[in-house]
């Protein structure tokens, strides 16, 4: 089983739109999948309960319970610090970070990823780590902020997603983007080239 762990301290980040989008888009390609909602809001969990069996499943994990499937997917909580994030990194394989295009949230993630820098996983090559632009509009002084701190960071960018309510109205019905019909979504889909070309490496 591979683990994906979805980590940002910052609440607000994209964490759980990320979580959802990428169990979504491995569900529809027939692995088996299933999500772990360590977030206290538990928004993935509810958007679990939304999906129309008709979807490619995705199933729920507790903690503690052993998942057979091909994915896991952890949606991780705001604050996510010090012990568990230790805890955390050990089941991940890949470590995704989703930034957003504010001075607050790039500030904090800085201090994330430094502390990512110096965890036994990383450093050794157990988990890797990649970052994600969310909500970019490089029109604007937020998303160049945004895209010049990324190119910063001495770790792959792996895509910038841009804000659109197709995120939104697919989460309204339980579903990701990649269960919208392609001439609808395919724009975005473009988009997640990258950051599925490293998940699958």
């Amino acid at each position: 089983m591979r683990v994906i762990l979805v980590a940002n301290p910052k609440g607000g980040s994209g964490k759980t739109t990320l979580s959802i989008n990428l169990a979504g888009y491995l569900a529809s390609r027939n692995e088996r999948v299933a999500m772990l909602d360590l977030d206290r809001q538990k928004s993935a969990t509810q958007w679990l309960a939304m999906r129309d069996a008709s979807l490619p499943a995705i199933d729920l994990m507790h903690e503690g319970q052993k998942a057979v499937s091909d994915w896991l997917v952890i949606d991780s909580p705001a604050g996510l610090h010090g012990k568990n994030l230790v805890r955390a990194l050990k089941l991940a394989h890949k470590v995704v970070v989703p930034i957003a295009p504010s001075l607050f949230d790039i500030r904090a993630s800085q201090d994330f990823l430094a502390a990512l820098h110096t965890e036994k996983a990383t450093r050794k090559g157990h988990a890797l780590v990649g970052v994600v632009g969310m909500r970019a509009d490089p029109r604007t002084r937020a998303g160049v902020t945004l895209e010049q701190f990324m190119a910063q960071q001495d770790l792959p960018v792996l895509a910038y997603l841009r804000n659109t309510q197709h995120y939104v109205n697919a989460a309204f019905e339980g579903k990701s983007l990649f269960d919208l019909p392609h001439h609808v979504a395919e724009r975005d889909m473009e988009q997640w080239r990258g950051l599925i070309d490293w998940l699958v490496a």
